[in-house]
């Protein structure tokens, strides 16, 4: 897949905040920071991570909700994951751009994580062989 000229601007842009990471991912880009998801590129678009939190500074600024089609059919994101598209001037501004970034950032870092699986000690004397 070839990465679009956004991705460079984006990685330079954000350098700043520091090591930044745009990184393939299901049909589009992820955007990292030190291995933490806030963003991903689709169809040339930057959308942010958002939560209860920031979502409605999105909404005022009328940035649409991140969607795809699978099998024909608009599937909207979870709770989760909710993703908004980025407003037009972040991507002429780098100061604009690193202001949005930091609300995507923030509720990246208030995302709970969904529990693994919990594993008790591995000792070989655990083990029947």
């Amino acid at each position: 897949m070839t990465r679009p000229a956004m991705t460079d601007w984006l990685e330079e842009a954000l350098a700043p905040l520091g090591q930044i990471k745009v990184g393939a991912m299901f049909g589009g880009f992820g955007v990292s920071l030190d291995g933490l998801a806030f963003g991903l590129v689709a169809d040339d678009l930057l959308y942010l991570k958002c939560d209860d939190a920031t979502e409605a500074r999105f909404v005022a600024e009328g940035l649409a909700p991140f969607a795809y089609e699978k099998a024909g059919v608009m599937v909207a994101q979870n709770r989760r994951g909710r993703y908004r598209r980025a407003p037009d001037a972040a991507m002429d501004d780098a100061e604009v751009l690193r202001e949005w970034a930091g609300l995507a950032l923030a509720a990246a870092r208030r995302v709970k994580r969904p529990a693994g699986p919990r594993r008790g000690p591995r000792s070989s004397l655990s083990r029947p062989w």
